[in-house]
């Protein structure tokens, strides 16, 4: 079992930046990376970036990259999230996810451990 955590999210106004984190305990040494998603209401949840642990190589929805950064920490068990440029339609509930399976890493399926949410509103 892996238990998540994130914070950081608020209200905040479109062009602003915000850091989200996520905090892992329990058994972190199955994960083999992590990854953040969004989701708005009536909309299915969507990737929006991912990390090998303790490898660190990243990947970003096409439409985010450049403006969303993701880092990892896997001495203090914790996954940032850092979001510039904030636009409107930035505006979700952020989750962080777990990934033990492997596999494409943009796809949910690899992630059996989730995170309440952090809810992000941007407003213009």
């Amino acid at each position: 079992q892996v238990q998540l955590v994130e914070s950081g999210g608020e209200l905040v106004q479109a062009g602003d930046s915000l850091r989200l984190t996520c905090a892992l305990s329990g058994n972190t040494f199955s994960v083999i990376a992590m990854g953040w998603f969004r989701q708005v209401p009536g909309k299915e949840r969507e990737f929006v970036a991912a990390i090998t642990w303790g490898g660190g190589y990243p990947e970003y929805a096409e439409s985010l990259k450049g403006r969303f950064a993701i880092s990892g920490d896997n001495v203090q068990n914790t996954v940032y999230l850092q979001m510039n440029s904030l636009k409107p339609d930035d505006t979700a509930v952020y989750y962080c996810a777990a990934n033990i399976y492997g596999g494409r890493l943009a796809r949910e399926a690899g992630y059996p451990y989730w995170g309440q949410g952090t809810q992000v509103t941007v407003s213009s």
